[in-house]
């Protein structure tokens, strides 16, 4: 009886080593907010640039209304979600103690099918995010701070 449930056990343990885990949700939500809004080195801060990344990263189909770019390194952004650069804002956000290079990109004109116009605002702001497991997963807002 033993004998036969060793070439089992193997296939089974084998089997189970073999398959790829499926990603956290979390770490699915962080990898859809780098694409969103995170874009350490920007080619310019102008309309046409708000153009060229919207339709690169498949956010014009329909137009997107807003979208803001964060110009900073990723351990910069993820430690707003911890004490070192961050710090609760409201009940759920996280607010980063010092201010982000950023673009927002704004949809102008008529359709909201592509081709999309947007009109670009560059600046330094604040950023308001919402964090899961020490991960930003969703951008809330940036604002200036008198």
């Amino acid at each position: 009886m033993m004998m036969g449930l060793g070439p089992l056990l193997l296939i089974f343990m084998l089997g189970s080593c073999l398959t790829q885990p499926n990603p956290a949700p979390d770490d699915q939500r962080y990898k859809i907010f780098l694409n969103q809004h995170y874009d350490p080195t920007p080619d310019g801060h102008d309309d046409r640039y708000c153009e060229v990344t919207m339709k690169r990263r498949d956010l014009t189909s329909p137009c997107k209304d807003i979208n803001t770019f964060i110009h900073g390194t990723k351990k910069k952004i993820k430690a707003v979600c911890e004490d070192k650069n961050g710090k609760p804002y409201g009940e759920h956000f996280r607010i980063s103690k010092s201010p982000f290079q950023v673009t927002i990109c704004r949809h102008h004109g008529g359709s909201n099918q592509p081709p999309c116009k947007y009109r670009a605002t560059a600046g330094s702001r604040y950023i308001v995010i919402a964090c899961e497991h020490g991960l930003p997963v969703h951008l809330d807002r940036t604002f200036y701070r008198p």
